[in-house]
């Protein structure tokens, strides 16, 4: 018998470019989306977007504090102490460390802000907050590098301490002071604050007008430029700060591979133990400067619970960015922004259902849109999606922590269509369907209301929390080792 082998065909070459046909790449189907070819970030066209969205709800509602100065402000003071929670919680378990201790942190530098800020000035404050934020990730950190407890159980612990602690000190120390107690400081000192010359008067006027997108540009940008904390820019400076450090460093490759494969960061002379200590420290330090902007920025004054679950919001944050400094940032600013619009202006977070629903509409649309225009498949021009063309490996395209909000989870159309991009080349269609349902769903219920009750209205922030979690979950990658005990010399 004779066999006779047929020699297999080459693969026929790519499409040239040319009027309508897509040119670039996009995970090896010779199709980049529009938005991605276009010039610029993508982060820039992400918070476009969110903007357009925005001023189109404005003028729908009537409800003008969605896009006011004064909401634009209080949203930021609300993303800082959440950022530094999500920022220190991102150190930690890049060491491979989950720090569910956020909480007791945060508490421990509100304490020490008022502890000392009260008698010594703001800025004596602030290094207190962050000394006593670092003595609690010290704790953590002998708990589970040395001794290799839980990280679950020791956070929890962590946070009860902090709670204990800080109200026996208070009572101690607080107790007859003037305008203080067993449950609060007296009052600090002011904070410094800064304005960009010439943006309060060009554009107050502007905003005042309520024209569209040009008037909700302005108060974005006056809300952001004018009467800024001088603590606000310590804490953007930190995520920069961060992302050069983990990401264009040797010291911030080591601490990274701690979290990925410490066994083998050992075997090339990386001390381990040491860099998680290292890094759970900067994490408590980073908790308790966001306590410090509680107590000292936001409240001019110590109080027990003044942290109000932040720490917790901080870990959705930062698993909402995927672990990146650039995707934390803006799930921060998410839960910043609805946090301080149910404080601000309650009825205002009626028009969050309009808001709501646009968007779910309009990830529904892009999601259809990628289905039907990605090449490479029959029947009547819809294209099965390859596997992992909606990005959804969670690394981002940039591969770089300071990018800013478009990485990571933190682009909701993308993470829906990452999961689209599953399921072994078929979009899963109840994504898109579930879309759209929600969107006629929220709108139905903005139209057929007026106002929303004070529950829903209070829970928005937590709320948000979950729903945003759910959406970009197909797209998050921990680091490898996040979480487990390491042990030197064991595999």
């Amino acid at each position: 018998m004779t066999t006779v082998l047929t020699p297999t065909p080459p693969s026929p070459p790519p499409p040239a470019s040319g009027p309508g046909t897509p040119s670039g790449s996009c995970r090896g189907t010779g199709w980049t989306p529009r938005w991605r070819r276009a010039a610029g970030p993508r982060w820039l066209w992400i918070a476009g977007g969110v903007l357009l969205v925005l001023a189109f709800a404005r003028t729908l509602s009537g409800a003008d504090q969605l896009t006011s100065s004064g909401t634009v402000s209080a949203a930021l003071g609300a993303t800082v102490p959440i950022a530094m929670a999500a920022l220190g919680g991102m150190w930690a378990e890049r060491a491979g460390v989950v720090n569910i201790g956020l909480e007791g942190m945060m508490i421990l530098g509100t304490f020490g802000a008022g502890c000392i800020g009260w008698e010594h000035g703001p800025w004596a404050g602030l290094v207190a907050a962050v000394l006593f934020g670092a003595i609690g990730g010290l704790v953590h950190a002998v708990a589970t590098v040395t001794f290799g407890v839980d990280h679950i159980v020791s956070g929890v612990a962590v946070n009860i301490l902090g709670l204990g602690v800080t109200k026996y000190l208070a009572a101690e120390l607080l107790e007859g002071t003037p305008g203080g107690g067993q449950s609060q400081s007296p009052p600090i000192g002011p904070v410094g604050r800064v304005s960009v010359p010439g943006i309060e008067s060009a554009l107050r006027p502007v905003e005042n007008r309520h024209w569209f997108l040009v008037s909700d540009l302005a108060g974005l940008l006056r809300g952001l430029l004018t009467h800024i904390s001088l603590f606000t820019l310590i804490a953007v400076a930190l995520v920069a700060l961060s992302a050069g450090i983990l990401w264009r460093t040797p010291f911030g490759l080591r601490l990274r591979s701690c979290g990925e494969e410490p066994h083998a960061a050992e075997t090339l002379g990386v001390n381990v133990y040491a860099y998680k200590y290292v890094a759970v420290m900067i994490s408590g330090g980073l908790a308790g400067f966001g306590g410090a902007y509680l107590a000292e920025v936001a409240a001019n004054i110590y109080r027990e619970g003044q942290t109000g679950g932040r720490g917790y919001i901080g870990l959705a944050s930062m698993i909402f960015g995927n672990w990146r400094p650039g995707g934390l940032a803006a799930g921060a600013g998410l839960f910043g922004y609805t946090d301080a619009l149910q404080l601000r202006n309650a009825p205002a977070v009626h028009a969050l259902l309009l808001v709501a629903a646009v968007l779910l509409a309009a990830v529904g649309a892009v999601t259809l849109l990628r289905w039907f225009r990605i090449p490479g498949a029959g029947g009547g021009g819809l294209a099965a999606v390859p596997s992992g063309t909606g990005d959804s490996d969670g690394d981002g395209d940039g591969g770089n922590g300071g990018e800013g909000g478009g990485e990571g989870a933190n682009g909701v159309g993308g993470a829906v269509a990452g999961k689209a991009g599953k399921g072994g080349g078929r979009p899963r269609i109840a994504v898109i369907v579930a879309c759209f349902v929600a969107a006629a769903g929220l709108a139905t219920w903005y139209a057929c209301t007026d106002s929303l009750p004070s529950q829903v209205v209070t829970a928005t922030p937590y709320v948000t929390t979950l729903l945003v979690l759910a959406f970009a979950s197909q797209r998050l990658r921990p680091p490898k080792a996040d979480g487990l005990v390491y042990r030197r010399g064991e595999e």
